[in-house]
């Protein structure tokens, strides 16, 4: 076998982002001296079975530019290269980097940028099991109750609990979020990357008319081709929100930033 991985990073972290006192990318946060997205790229790039990672970056010729400056000696000093990604939608990045991933890869791993943490029996697992099967995703069983939710305007008697004791109710503003039914949980698997495809399955499945998809397994599922998932781990996380960083340091045993930003350390 021979993998090759995408990374797609085209995004813009919003709601890391809007969570944040000063705006900025989860990819550029500090884990251990080095940003979110080296620490990703780390986890194949020494992997004897990887044979190539590119990492697609944001559309926008400026934006790409920039993320070269911020990342690109040091993603190629670790062997991946970098390529401009989708100009909307992650699907659209995943296809543009296919563009890049050389013909001789017999397999395609596409993990999420933002998952540093995945532990490496994890991906062994996955390429083991991708040896004989065409398209494996790592998967957690659902524990928590899940239910479906709907947001609405905030109505005039939706009075703050604290101002209700205190004996100054005022309306709260904005919008509450409330429960519209519960979910059966059997069966139910919060899916993880890395995912791995057959190469030519996963072309196959960029090839449809139809890409809008949430994950690379939804486009190969259209075409009625069988999606085995292997127990993935909970360490696995996916940083969205400033919080995930600091869990992710406490995963990987590193300590916090010093405040100096982690692209200007040597």
């Amino acid at each position: 076998m021979s993998i090759a991985v995408i990374i797609p990073a085209a995004g813009f972290s919003k709601r890391f982002s809007d969570a944040s006192e000063f705006p900025r990318s989860k990819l550029d946060e500090d884990l251990g001296g080095r940003p979110v997205l080296q620490r990703t790229v780390e986890l194949f790039t020494k992997h004897d079975m990887v044979s190539f990672v590119v990492v697609a970056g944001p559309h926008d010729a400026a934006a790409f530019n920039e993320f070269k400056m911020r990342h690109g000696d040091k993603l190629g000093m670790l062997g991946a290269q970098v390529c401009p990604g989708g100009k909307t939608h992650r699907y659209e990045t995943v296809a543009a980097a296919l563009g890049h991933v050389p013909s001789s890869a017999t397999h395609i791993a596409v993990h999420d940028a933002a998952r540093p943490c995945t532990p490496p029996e994890l991906i062994d697992r996955l390429f083991d099991a991708a040896g004989r099967h065409p398209a494996v995703v790592p998967g957690i069983e659902v524990s928590d109750t899940l239910k479906r939710s709907a947001r609405r305007a905030a109505a005039a008697t939706d009075s703050d609990p604290l101002d209700l004791i205190l004996g100054t109710p005022r309306a709260r503003s904005g919008d509450v979020r409330i429960s519209t039914g519960t979910v059966d949980r059997a069966g139910m698997v919060a899916v993880q990357t890395p995912q791995v495809f057959e190469a030519a399955l996963l072309r196959r499945a960029y090839g449809q008319k139809d890409l809008a998809s949430t994950d690379d397994a939804q486009l190969v599922e259209r075409l009625g081709v069988e999606v085995v998932v292997i127990d993935g781990d909970p360490r696995n996380i996916k940083i969205t929100l400033p919080v995930d960083v600091g869990l992710a340091r406490a995963i990987l045993g590193l300590k916090g930033s010093d405040g100096r930003p982690v692209h200007k350390k040597f």
